[in-house]
């Protein structure tokens, strides 16, 4: 062999050798740094097992409910979320076990596909409402929040109430079921809560999303509990965040109107410190829910724990592709590392600041590990040499004759089995024990993925020359697509389907009464009930079915409470193995639905009614005390003559609720009414005197609106005493 190679290759080795030295001890460091979260969060652990929980029992749902219901809000970014809305609105209406909440979207003029896919959702859920950005997209979270904070401030103007709460989650977020019910019994005595998030764990060759799942099952599962306990700072996750009305109002006037750092890649992060320097209180809430059917439905497998697996927490989808975590990632790190550095500089308090060094030790510790990982592979290498060819030149390992590298690596050893076993431990209790032990080998992958993601931050930083100026990198999410198309107005299919014309449809709309088209169309003999609930239907895409409001079973109207029933403007008028079903004259969201099931401890679904049944069965079985004498008359008169579908018909064509003769006057909004009827009260008082007191209307709207319900009322008086 020609010497000078050897001489080169001497060096090189003696050179490996100070650099595997100087890696050992840095990783040492970094291991210790490590350790000592480990053994804070374990010695927690054990003084809350024996000093606390001996004493006291452990917090459970039942609490959660003892709490009335504040108003909350969701905010919800959207750029290029085509059907991913809509799947989110539907799994919170029919999973959450909340009412008093309202989700605002947030888009952007130069996206019209999602802005079309929100609008088919608004439709079918009226509490999600959209908001479009005043500048075109993408710009950045920050900047798609605000815009969503100002709708929601002018919605709390019209609908007279104030937000309590105002929560921050993605699009492609899948919510426990009790979120709501803890951030409502959390506010306003905290003012940040963050709740773990999991990521659906991928299949086993997965190692790109699979490395999500080890990450957030250790960061929320033990080192965001050892950061609140040391400096009560708990940073955002950017989901599952709840802020109070008072850290909301604190940032505007910060912001001079402006809640969020419109540059900022993290402003959620950002925003925790911001906080902790006013000194508000923030929380990092893992609570855990005893009673199955209340947590997010889930798998068992062995190994799961239950105080970990029920946890209420927030699911999502994460990257699968090596490409996008890379561009994920380099976001985050711009934003914590550099823009967080720049903003935020370091705390005068000891501890926050080491907490501020171990957000940004990244660029470091990452490095580190991929040239650790390279020079094992490099050691290996040698080695197969050595077993492949046992006569070929041999030097001495630079393992050997090195004490301090030889005690690095076996301390190193020793550190690496310990981080193992705590990530190991945090993903099995969540997961499982199959997802655990894939969190070893994918430990590896994600010091990949994170080595990357730092060179990609780091070359963004560069070349824009300021951490500020780089653009909001938006993740494509996942979820079953919602294909919901625009409905067709309701005169049009009346046209399409010939049961009237183009000329009735006009002479209708602009008839003078204030009255919704269909009744309008009904009172002017254009059509009757029975074809306009089909046409109905088929529009709102529910069930129909005739109904006679005087021959329902009155054990089954006693199975829903008057206040229930004149709450919601339903009837109960059948049963279906376990589930009772509602008639209604008009859509029940499915938030409402959610409401009346957790009530009666029983689903329910709902059905259409034709116009007036569902309006004179209440009035019949659910009578008040304000019921006057010509009611009582017409009530007594129809029961007799309820075989007379004519004269049932030709009465019902003027029952209409007061609810609905506000609404088509234009004089409160759908999506008020909905909002204000949440928290009234049918046996406290009138939905008139309801809606006063919330100061949505005034007096005389509600005299003028009264008068013109009794109108109705009189002409269907007047039918009546021609048949009596």
């Amino acid at each position: 062999m020609n010497l000078g190679f050897v001489d080169l290759l001497t060096y090189v080795l003696f050179g490996l050798k100070l650099l595997a030295i100087v890696l050992a001890s840095l990783m040492f460091l970094l291991g210790l740094d490590d350790l000592f979260i480990d053994l804070v969060y374990w010695g927690r652990k054990l003084i809350r097992r024996f000093r606390i929980y001996d004493k006291y029992e452990r917090a459970d749902e039942k609490r959660l409910f003892e709490a009335k219901e504040k108003p909350l809000a969701i905010m919800v970014p959207a750029w290029n979320e085509v059907g991913v809305v809509g799947e989110m609105a539907r799994l919170a209406a029919s999973t959450l076990d909340y009412e008093n909440y309202q989700i605002f979207v947030g888009t952007y003029p130069n996206d019209p596909e999602t802005q079309a896919d929100v609008d088919a959702v608004c439709q079918h859920y009226p509490n999600v409402h959209k908001v479009v950005c005043a500048r075109p997209g993408p710009t950045s979270k920050a900047d798609c929040l605000n815009n969503v904070i100002d709708a929601i401030l002018r919605f709390e103007s019209n609908a007279k109430i104030e937000f309590a709460g105002f929560i921050l989650h993605d699009a492609e977020d899948v919510i426990s079921p009790m979120e709501l019910r803890l951030f409502n019994y959390l506010v306003p005595a905290k003012d940040l809560i963050q709740i773990p998030v999991y990521p659906f764990a991928p299949e086993w060759r997965g190692f790109t999303a699979g490395h999500y799942v080890d990450e957030f099952a250790e960061n929320h599962g033990k080192d965001v509990i050892v950061r609140e306990a040391l400096t009560g700072q708990v940073p955002s996750a950017g989901v599952g965040t709840c802020f109070s009305r008072r850290a909301i109002s604190a940032l505007l006037e910060d912001g001079d109107g402006i809640a969020f750092d419109v540059q900022s890649l993290t402003e959620d992060y950002d925003i925790g410190f911001r906080l902790k320097q006013k000194g508000m209180k923030c929380i990092f809430a893992r609570y855990s829910i005893t009673d199955p059917a209340l947590a997010l439905k889930r798998d068992w497998s062995w190994g799961m724990s239950k105080e970990f697996s029920q946890v209420i927490c927030v699911r999502e989808h994460f990257p699968r592709e090596w490409k996008t975590a890379i561009r994920q990632k380099s976001r985050w790190i711009v934003g914590i590392v550099f823009q967080g550095t720049t903003n935020l500089g370091w705390s005068p308090k000891g501890l926050l600041n080491y907490f501020l060094w171990r957000d940004r030790r990244g660029l470091i510790a990452y490095l580190l590990s991929f040239l650790v990982n390279l020079l094992f592979l490099v050691l290996v290498a040698m080695w197969l040499v050595t077993v492949i060819s046992p006569s070929a030149w041999h030097f001495p390992s630079i393992l050997s004759d090195s004490v301090l590298l030889s005690t690095l690596l076996w301390l190193n050893g020793f550190l690496l089995l310990n981080r193992l076993f705590q990530r190991g431990y945090f993903v099995t209790r969540y997961y499982g024990i199959v997802e655990g032990l894939l969190s070893a080998p994918r430990m590896m992958w994600s010091n990949f993925v994170n080595f990357f993601a730092n060179l990609r931050a780091l070359r963004q930083v560069m070349e824009m020359g300021d951490s500020r100026r780089v653009a909001w990198d938006k993740t494509t999410h996942e979820f079953p697509a919602l294909t919901t198309p625009m409905r067709t107005p309701l005169g049009h299919r009346l046209i399409a389907k010939g049961l009237i014309t183009e000329e009735q449809l006009q002479a209708a709309i602009t008839h003078p009464i204030h009255r919704p088209l269909g009744v309008k169309l009904l009172q002017l003999g254009m059509i009757d009930s029975l074809h306009l609930v089909k046409v109905l239907a088929e529009q709102l895409e529910m069930e129909w079915a005739p109904l006679n409001p005087f021959s329902l079973d009155r054990q089954l109207i006693e199975k829903m409470p008057r206040r229930l029933a004149l709450h919601y403007a339903v009837l109960p008028v059948a049963e279906e193995d376990q589930t009772l079903v509602l008639a209604c004259e008009g859509p029940v969201s499915q938030v409402s639905l959610g409401a009346i099931s957790r009530q009666l401890k029983r689903p329910v679904r709902c059905r259409l009614a034709p116009q007036g049944r569902v309006t004179l069965g209440l009035r019949y079985w659910y009578p008040g005390p304000r019921q006057n004498e010509d009611t009582r008359h017409m009530l007594e008169v129809l029961e007799a003559h309820q075989d007379d579908a004519g004269l049932i018909e030709r009465v019902s064509h003027h029952q209409v609720l007061l609810g609905s003769l506000l609404q088509a006057r234009g004089l409160v909004p759908t999506s008020l009414f909905n909002q204000a009827l949440i928290d009234y009260n049918a046996d406290r008082m009138s939905l008139g005197e309801h809606l006063i007191e919330r100061g949505m209307i005034t007096a005389q709207i509600l005299q003028d609106t009264l008068r013109d319900q009794a109108e109705e009322q009189q002409a269907a008086f007047r039918i009546v005493r021609e048949v009596a």
